[in-house]
């Protein structure tokens, strides 16, 4: 009758154990050798950050897509899920910076056209 406890804790070691191995979001993760710019991150350079998974990850660049670049750190607070102490633990690993420029077919403020030659006189 003894063996049986032991028997029941060892199968119970074992299957925790498994469990542990086979959930990689248990295992901690190494964080960013710099800090990760917000404004120009992607979702993956994100989610090396300690407390940012990909749900974090998507309301970042939504909200960074939404409503511009970020001019804090602190503005993540607005994301649903995101509070002040997860914020802190975090902090250290993010930065701002200046935005990514944008991708459109529009010229540049300074850019001139050429100007057209004027059609010859017959």
């Amino acid at each position: 009758m003894a063996t049986r406890p032991l028997t029941v804790r060892l199968f119970l070691t074992l299957i925790i154990g498994l469990c542990v191995s086979l959930t990689p979001g248990i295992a901690k993760k190494k964080p960013p050798a710099k800090p990760v710019n917000i404004n120009t991150a992607t979702s993956e350079e994100l989610q090396q950050v300690p407390g940012i998974g990909p749900a974090t990850a998507e309301k970042i660049l939504q909200m960074r897509k939404s409503y511009g670049a970020f001019k804090s750190v602190d503005d993540l607070l607005a994301i649903r899920g995101l509070g002040p102490k997860r914020l802190e633990k975090m902090r250290k690993y993010l930065t701002v910076g200046k935005p990514a420029p944008a991708k459109s077919g529009a010229l540049p403020a300074k850019a001139t056209l050429p100007a057209e030659k004027p059609p010859d006189k017959p």
